[in-house]
């Protein structure tokens, strides 16, 4: 009898690590602790026709058909964002590049670059990128917003995933011509193109793991929280769940990196991702009267006057997430789990929001019609630069035989739901080469 393979936590690099094994012929048993399966590609409705998922979840046409939704997909027409700043508000990129001492800065230190010594921190990473004006006016202080650390403290690899300037105005242009939100920013696993552009699941992003769910269930384990991962000689060789243990050939797991850490038992290899930190955050869903509120689907606010860092109207790209007439608008606010923040019940969160989007919307108070507050302990992985050798090496391995780490809060890192799934697709069937191969199991 072959030993099975154990998957930990049932999102969407779950279902796709067992949507792999299935396809291959390859035994395995996947354990979620919760009571149903999509993890944070979940999306919830009330009874007065809004939709919410975590954040906004823009997945592109080319997973929607990788997965096969692609035929229960709308398409995104629309997608823009704009900085507001000083009590105004600037297209990005187009309308930040009108700006002399943001386009005059950013040419200057493109120039400078090029003799300059590599970054060592995420701000000089910016200063080299952007140029000192729209480092210390906007990168900065987004990035200081939803990581929580000082850009100082960060590592150069934050700005790993941001596409250049010029990337960005021939993807934006191609969009503009195509009456499609082309991706951009979205995937670095595969070529972003004016072929791959944003659609949306009809019901919500848990579509997709849904549909990646179908003819796995018998092998899905709910309310079953893997309470460890037994290493013997740096080899993966069971997992304990529900207080059973089962022998495996393999492990891959979804669980983020400090947890990981944690469950792993017979080994110190991995004992220094015990450190690895996550963001933290709240978002606000606000419910208001009207549509076109914002100046563009997202907004982004780098003043430190505003409680949120991010607004986000997903009824201009996706005018169905909303009732006719109404909108939506979440705010992003990154927080520390029990802090005042966290524990803030819903309308007191939604009153801190409408004090300061004033600013932006005039009438948002008389606008208003409730919220809805989404929390998650593990938004954002944050490079710090204190433990950024260790991210680096783990990103190559997790050095225990036959463990794999995948998916964003598994990998520790900034990537979105496409390359989720296109990288644990890669991880797994590099995992299943020598046995397939005949050479030995997994």
């Amino acid at each position: 009898m072959r030993k099975p393979v154990a998957i930990i936590g049932a999102g969407l690099a779950g279902l796709t690590a067992a949507a792999q094994l299935r396809r291959r012929g390859i035994p395995f048993t996947l354990y979620e602790a919760g009571p149903t399966i999509a993890g944070l590609a979940s999306t919830f409705s009330d009874g007065e026709g809004f939709s919410y998922d975590f954040g906004a979840h823009f997945i592109t046409n080319r997973l929607a058909a990788a997965i096969g939704v692609g035929a229960d997909c709308r398409i995104v027409r629309h997608y823009g964002e704009t900085v507001f700043l000083r009590g105004r508000t600037y297209g990005y990129p187009f309308g930040l590049m009108r700006v002399p001492r943001f386009s005059i800065g950013a040419v200057a230190a493109r120039a400078r670059a090029i003799r300059n010594e590599p970054p060592r921190s995420a701000a000089e990473r910016f200063r080299l990128r952007y140029g000192r004006a729209m480092a210390e006016e906007i990168a900065i202080p987004l990035t200081e917003a939803w990581s929580g650390a000082k850009a100082d403290e960060l590592a150069p690899s934050v700005g790993d995933g941001i596409p250049g300037i010029g990337r960005v105005l021939l993807l934006k242009l191609s969009g503009r011509l195509t009456r499609r939100a082309v991706a951009c920013g979205y995937s670095r696993e595969m070529p972003e193109t004016p072929n791959v552009w944003h659609v949306y699941p009809e019901g919500g992003v848990a579509l997709l793991c849904q549909r990646l769910a179908r003819g796995l269930e018998p092998a899905i384990k709910l309310h079953s929280p893997v309470e460890a991962i037994v290493v013997d000689s740096e080899r993966v060789v069971a997992v304990r769940a529900n207080g059973r243990e089962e022998a495996v050939s393999a492990v891959i797991s979804t669980a983020p990196c400090h947890i990981l850490a944690k469950l792993a038992k017979g080994t110190q290899a991995l004992q220094p991702l015990a450190r690895f930190r996550y963001r933290p955050m709240v978002f606000v869903n606000l419910r208001l009267k009207g549509r076109g509120l914002l100046p563009d689907v997202v907004t982004w606010t780098p003043e430190k006057d505003f409680p949120f860092f991010r607004l986000t109207e997903t009824p201009l790209s996706m005018p169905w997430l909303a009732p006719e007439g109404k909108t939506l608008i979440t705010a992003d606010i990154g927080c520390e789990v029990g802090d005042p923040v966290w524990g803030a019940p819903d309308e007191e969160l939604g009153e801190l929001c409408l004090d300061r989007l004033q600013a932006i919307i005039p009438d948002a108070r008389q606008r208003y019609l409730g919220c809805r507050v989404l929390r998650t302990p593990i938004a954002y992985p944050v490079f710090l630069k204190g433990y950024e050798a260790e991210r680096q090496s783990f990103a190559q391995s997790t050095g225990i035989e036959g463990l794999l780490s995948v998916g964003r809060n598994g990998e520790f890192d900034h990537i979105f739901m496409e390359d989720v799934f296109w990288r644990t697709t890669r991880k797994v069937r590099q995992l299943l080469s020598p046995w397939q191969q005949g050479n030995r199991a997994p």
